[in-house]
């Protein structure tokens, strides 16, 4: 078969052959693209020409075949704007748009050159980034200082934006990173300090939302984005997910690690298979957040807050990260659990709500092989595992205060767990012979106080410290 014919078989079965899938899209909304002119070189000899800077005013749809390339070293400060809302048509492979700049140093200004000054803020404004090649990608930033990218669209790209080597003080806002086959924000393996995501909508990116891989990366703010169902979009496994902080590929070394991440005020769902047959799960494994760090190296200090979480494998999945905070968030949806951490330490869990709406799902919240966590002043309902609603498990030093299960088809539970207290809870209305709460001999040293178990309890006496109460 010729390409075309290759494509058009590919359009029914995405899944299977994705690698024509973005030419598919792009002939289908813009039937006349071939015939577009290539405008590559033009464009490049106008950036080379005004200064780095490029004014797209004439055209409403703009082809390309290889990067436009802004050398910031020999431009300095540059400009990409598009005032008319022009298409620029990546049919090539790499970046549309690569921008590169000199800066070796931190974020402190005792460590930039002089020349690094001349290069600040590269700004990319009112663009649209549509790839029609299985190997485009919408933006590049590499050593770049003070970069602003703002109302731009990328989609049918790999990644959206990617930033690789060092970068730092990077803003992001007011964009649309829908539909890529790859990432959508890809900070990959890259020294970045001092990067916000900000009101924009990050979307059925296919391999993760906003993505951290490995690098050195601190002060990741991500704040009033909607981020959703940036997963496979069929029943293949995976463990991407809309936040995804992976250290997993740099087991052995300390040189990469993240730290300072704050995530706030977004909805984050998407994709379990929220309105689709019950018996379907779409991409399982897949999370809303996913914080998958490090023995020798954990993720640390990060912030989770007034978020919306719903309709991923699991909504919140935490590993091998210190002080962490999840607090006044929504959970709902999960299917099947809606937390999972293991082997953390000062993770803090408080005034969430979990919950299932109108779905029956499992909902369980698992701490494993986790130290001095607190879990405080959360609403579960709902959960239909018989297994533990909330399980701790070879956990030591656990704090559970203030929860309220309500309509749970289980309780509490507690396995080869140590020096744990359990105080001001509330469990009521399990359904069948479940215990409200079971602690079996496996565990030591478990203070329980001030409590409201209205059902049955499975407690082993020999657990449980001496001179308390329910």
């Amino acid at each position: 078969m010729i390409r075309s014919q290759i494509c058009t078989v590919t359009v029914l079965f995405l899944s299977t052959f994705p690698a024509c899938a973005q030419e598919v899209a792009a002939l289908a909304q813009i039937p006349g693209l071939k015939e577009l002119p290539d405008r590559t070189q033009e464009l490049q000899a106008i950036i080379d020409r005004d200064g780095g800077n490029l004014l797209l005013v004439a055209d409403k749809q703009i082809r390309i075949t290889a990067p436009l390339e802004f050398d910031l070293t020999r431009h300095g400060a540059i400009a990409i704007r598009a005032p008319r809302g022009t298409t620029l048509i990546m049919d090539g492979p790499g970046p549309a748009i690569r921008i590169r700049g000199s800066h070796q140093g931190t974020a402190s200004p005792k460590s930039f050159q002089p020349a690094t000054w001349n290069e600040r803020m590269p700004i990319i404004s009112g663009l649209e980034i549509l790839g029609a090649h299985p190997e485009a990608d919408g933006i590049e930033l590499l050593q770049t200082v003070e970069p602003v990218v703002n109302q731009v669209s990328v989609r049918w790209c790999r990644h959206g934006i990617h930033l690789v080597e060092r970068n730092r003080n990077v803003l992001i806002s007011d964009c649309h990173l829908y539909e890529n086959s790859g990432v959508g924000i890809y900070l990959d393996h890259v020294n970045l300090h001092q990067i916000n995501v900000s009101n924009s909508h990050i979307s059925y990116n296919r391999a993760g939302g906003i993505v951290v891989r490995d690098g050195n990366v601190r002060n990741l703010q991500v704040s009033g984005c909607d981020i959703e169902g940036n997963m496979p979009e069929d029943e293949t496994s995976t463990s991407a997910a809309n936040i995804w902080i992976d250290l997993t590929e740099s087991q052995d070394t300390k040189e990469f690690s993240v730290a300072e991440v704050s995530i706030t005020g977004c909805t984050i769902q998407h994709a379990a298979n929220y309105s689709g047959s019950e018996d379907q799960t779409v991409a399982p494994g897949g999370s809303n957040i996913r914080l998958a760090g490090k023995e020798i190296y954990p993720i640390d200090s990060v912030t989770i807050t007034g978020n919306v979480m719903s309709d991923t494998t699991t909504n919140l999945v935490i590993d091998h990260a210190y002080d962490i905070v999840v607090s006044a968030n929504t959970f709902f949806a999960p299917k099947p659990a809606h937390m999972v951490v293991t082997n953390s330490q000062r993770v803090v869990v408080s005034g969430n709500t979990f919950n299932p709406r109108q779905f029956e799902r499992p909902g369980t919240i698992h701490f494993q092989s986790c130290r001095d966590c607190i879990f405080s002043n959360n609403t579960l309902h709902r959960f239909t595992t018989t297994e533990g609603a909330l399980i701790l498990e070879e956990c030591s030093g656990m704090s559970v205060s203030g929860v309220n299960l309500s309509d749970c088809s289980s309780g509490i539970v507690l396995r080869k767990t140590t020096d744990t207290s359990i105080t001001g809870c509330r469990v009521t209305r399990t359904a069948g012979d479940q215990p409200d709460v079971s602690i079996d001999p496996g565990n030591a040293r478990i203070a329980l106080h001030g409590n409201v178990f209205t059902g049955r309890t499975s407690i082993a006496t020999e657990a449980i410290s001496p001179s308390n109460s329910q």
